[in-house]
């Protein structure tokens, strides 16, 4: 039997962040070799997580990257089991890596597909290889539940507990501005990103809702239609991307201060973690 030394183990401790007595038992049963221990310390720790897979999963984290130039853009969501380990700065490295390189890469149809490419931040190593390293160090399942890409100038923004994010679709602007809108959608949630685009059956709705009160107030039929085409501003004003006050500068709407930057809103998808795919806001 190989002699395995103290520093054999620890070392191999630091690359794995496992018990130093697995981390020994692996050495010794693969003769010394330390990729060879690596290997089975990893499917020791698949064969440990196959059997939990049915946990919940309701933590995780929201990544996104997005550029002008190249034009490209990309959102997933990453949920573990518990906050702590949605906090960390390996699964948060992780998610990072995921959106990079679902945007920049050559894409995935699948999650399946994205966790087979490589991972932007670790030569020589797969994303699905590294999320498997960390499920063996925290014990705790990761599922890469969905994932989105778009081919086209964009903007991202996650918010910085990483359980909302925003994907915006422009044309032309810059990075910043553009990552300046989305972040506003994150946190106003608007409906759509134009007037016109807003669900017609929200709209009707609305409109009713607003003669109704206009007459009970007693204002004559006549004056009834101006009054709600002035009530209706406010209500855009509150569901629509390009009519809301910008949260940067309440002087100015968001339409205006993209249009002042030389960019043109197409569209958006914003996500809650662990909440059901929303479609995308035309």
């Amino acid at each position: 039997m190989a002699d395995i030394t103290a520093a054999m183990v620890m070392a191999l401790r630091d690359k794995t962040q496992l018990p130093m007595m697995d981390c020994k038992k692996a050495l010794q049963e693969s003769g010394g070799d330390e990729e060879a221990a690596l290997r089975q310390l990893r499917e020791s720790g698949k064969k440990i997580m196959a059997m939990r897979q049915d946990r919940s999963t309701e933590e995780g984290r929201l990544a996104t990257y997005a550029t002008i130039k190249p034009p490209v853009g990309a959102l997933i969501e990453l949920q573990v089991e518990s906050a702590p380990v949605a906090k960390h700065e390996d699964v948060v490295a992780l998610a990072n890596d995921l959106a990079k390189q679902l945007a920049t890469g050559p894409g995935a149809k699948t999650p399946d597909e994205l966790w087979k490419q490589p991972a932007p931040s670790k030569k020589g190593t797969t994303l699905g290889q590294w999320k498997d390293d960390l499920e063996n160090k925290m014990r705790e399942v990761f599922r890469l539940t969905r994932i989105l890409r778009v081919d086209a100038p964009a903007g991202g923004y996650v918010h910085h507990d990483g359980k909302s994010g925003v994907l915006l679709e422009v044309e032309g602007g810059n990075d910043d501005l553009a990552k300046s809108v989305a972040m506003h959608a994150a946190a106003m949630r608007p409906k759509s990103t134009t007037t016109a685009e807003l669900d017609p059956a929200l709209v009707a709705k609305e409109r009713e809702i607003l003669t109704e009160q206009a007459r009970k107030e007693g204002k004559p039929e006549n004056i009834i239609e101006k009054m709600i085409e002035g009530r209706m501003r406010n209500f855009y004003a509150e569901h629509v991307l390009s009519e809301q006050p910008f949260v940067k500068d309440d002087k100015q709407t968001v339409g205006k201060i993209a249009e002042s930057g030389g960019m043109k809103l197409k569209k958006f998808v914003r996500w809650q973690l662990g909440e059901a795919n929303p479609p995308a806001a035309e």
